[in-house]
């Protein structure tokens, strides 16, 4: 069988007959050694060019992505008509915004690192959130600590007779909230049947609900912080989770006080210690024992019997 026949320079190619609109758009010319490209259909569309500025040898990826139209954007309106974002009320913030919250956990670091002492910080403290969730007409703080009496510190007197009527019923949010370290809600407080002993002192007060945060000062002590707030429906929950957060950062403020205080006294400690070591010519752990067994004996804490035996023997010194 002899090699097939190759044709160079001139394409042999078939005519099949055609009528109507094909016939007349048929090719009428022919350039011989090139081939002529297939005919776009009727359903196919213009290649994409390039936008101007753009190389004509862009890849088909990247063009696409530049001629491709761009995205809609959600407006504010669809965002909450739709539930992607809670909705605030007319006119009204729904909760202060984030550059405005960190800017009250710092000022509320400064003031309670500022303070003397764990009560006066618990003041502060009160004051701080009675000034920052709206609505509130008191708040209260109360801490309890092992084997003393709670440390109560309180903005405003509003509600106070709520407070008193709590720690003389041994019952109450606050004490629900140290109790079980859970957050307690009482949006309308006239009408809650687990604490039927408050509701009369909420409709002479005004107060119409109270939120009770749990307050766990690590190693040292628990409580609540009690808002008490005279707007129907309670807390917007926005201004609650501004309120936890403050009650977050006291907790850590509060346990950085305590750590302070105890360095202070131990230092007062072993210098009273090293005074009883003078005098009575004694061992270091019987110096401690009498420390302990005198503020027994007198019913105060160790610290202020250091105190006291410090400024003793530096009177005497000066005498």
């Amino acid at each position: 069988m002899s090699a097939p026949q190759r044709s160079f320079g001139r394409t042999i190619s078939r005519r099949v007959p055609a009528s109507g609109a094909a016939a007349a758009n048929a090719d009428q010319t022919r350039t011989p050694g090139r081939r002529r490209p297939p005919a776009a259909g009727p359903a196919a569309l213009p290649a994409a060019q390039p936008p101007p500025g753009l190389p004509a040898a862009v890849p088909g990826s990247l063009l696409a992505a530049a001629v491709r139209p761009p995205e809609p954007t959600l407006s504010i309106d669809t965002v909450v008509r739709d539930g992607l974002a809670p909705s605030a009320g007319a006119g009204e913030p729904a909760g202060p915004h984030p550059v405005e919250l960190a800017g009250l956990l710092h000022e509320l670091t400064a003031r309670l690192l500022g303070a003397d002492g764990v009560p006066h910080a618990l003041d502060r403290l009160a004051a701080f959130a009675a000034g920052v969730v709206p609505g509130t007409l008191r708040c209260s703080v109360a801490l309890i600590g092992e084997g003393g009496p709670p440390v109560v510190a309180a903005s405003g007197s509003a509600a106070q007779a709520l407070d008193d009527l709590q720690y003389a019923a041994g019952d109450g949010p606050a004490l629900e909230a140290a109790r079980t370290r859970t957050l307690v809600t009482a949006p309308e407080l006239q009408d809650d049947p687990r604490w039927p002993q408050l509701a009369e002192g909420a409709r002479q007060h005004g107060v119409r609900g109270v939120v009770a945060i749990p307050l766990d000062v690590q190693r040292s002590s628990v409580g609540a912080l009690s808002l008490f707030v005279g707007t129907p429906g309670g807390i917007d929950p926005a201004w609650l989770l501004t309120a936890m957060a403050v009650v977050n950062q006291a907790e850590v403020l509060l346990g950085e006080l305590r750590r302070r205080e105890g360095l202070r006294e131990g230092a007062t400690v072993d210098r009273a210690a090293g005074v009883i070591i003078a005098q009575r010519g004694c061992g270091v752990q019987e110096a401690y024992t009498v420390l302990q067994e005198t503020a027994q004996r007198l019913g105060i804490d160790r610290r202020t019997v250091a105190e006291r035996l410090i400024k003793a023997a530096a009177r005497n010194a000066d005498a």
